[in-house]
């Protein structure tokens, strides 16, 4: 097995486990608490990391690892949480998997990569599996969650291709340290204002927190971040579009969803639309970060 292939195996983890996201909010932690929760999946993980690390970011890191913690964790997981209160679970799947197109073209723009035709069909091919895995006829639409669904999709998509750009000279393990943290102090401060106190929690709540938390955010970004080091941006956002494929099958087997044709065919075309974007990226050049210059 070559080293690229490990990588994607390696990376493609990351997308899967986030597919369980859904079930778990559902049906173990308190409902109506998008920031709340979002702020108690990334501040604790943070700083545990941080803990681990023991490495502040230098001063001239700052403002892009603030930047980088907004776009990778606040900003998105807030739209996403609005985008999933806001619209059936279908149809904000659906809009956010636009993220791996958005990736395409601004890897061409901030980083010179090339737009690859192949590239592009496999991202558009990848969001007509997504429709076919998880829409519904009857979706309801939200003017409100659809544009916090296309905003989670932009700050993913930007999110991805900046840190690829901006790679510290840092283990992954410790840039992911430094966003996590990032984006939950950022969440703090706007969770509190917003939101009401959380209630008493269960022992399912605490499970709940601590998969999102430990597994969701913190080790899954580690390997996510390692990912993005390695690999071109256009050949790693299409992996996430394992995340609604994990979230039918876990759906299917935990709660005793049903598992149409249509969905079965929508789970290979987007397991082809992966193999499509991953034989565009055959024989490119990786494409090299970007560092600032080291701070005086």
């Amino acid at each position: 097995m070559t080293s690229r292939t490990t990588d994607l195996l390696l990376t493609a983890i990351a997308p899967a486990v986030w597919g369980s996201t859904y079930i778990v909010t559902t049906e173990l932690l308190p409902a109506n608490y998008p920031l709340t929760v979002a702020l108690l999946r990334a501040l604790p993980a943070g700083l545990l990391l941080m803990l681990i690390v023991r490495q502040l970011p230098p001063r001239a890191w700052w403002g892009r690892i603030l930047l980088l913690g907004a776009l990778n964790f606040s900003v998105l997981w807030a739209m996403l949480f609005l985008a999933a209160y806001r619209l059936p679970g279908g149809v904000a799947a659906t809009i956010t998997s636009v993220q791996p197109l958005f990736v395409v073209f601004l890897a061409g723009l901030l980083l010179g990569a090339p737009v690859r035709a192949l590239s592009v069909a496999a991202a558009v091919i990848g969001m007509g599996g997504v429709a076919l895995l998880v829409l519904t006829p009857n979706a309801a639409l939200d003017a409100l969650g659809i544009a916090a669904a296309l905003t989670a999709a932009v700050s993913m998509a930007f999110g991805t291709v900046l840190s690829r750009r901006w790679q510290p000279p840092v283990s992954a393990l410790t840039f992911t340290a430094w966003q996590l943290t990032a984006g939950g102090l950022l969440l703090l401060p706007v969770a509190l204002w917003l939101e009401p106190p959380l209630p008493a929690l269960t022992a399912m709540n605490w499970v709940g927190f601590a998969w999102l938390g430990l597994v969701g955010a913190a080790l899954t970004y580690i390997v996510w971040f390692r990912g993005v080091a390695r690999l071109e941006p256009s050949a790693i956002a299409p992996l996430a579009f394992l995340s609604p494929v994990t979230a039918v099958i876990l759906g299917w087997a935990l709660l005793g969803q049903s598992l149409s044709g249509w969905q079965m065919a929508g789970i290979g075309i987007v397991i082809a639309s992966i193999w499509l974007s991953q034989q565009a990226q055959r024989g490119a050049q990786p494409v090299a970060a970007v560092q600032p210059a080291p701070s005086r």
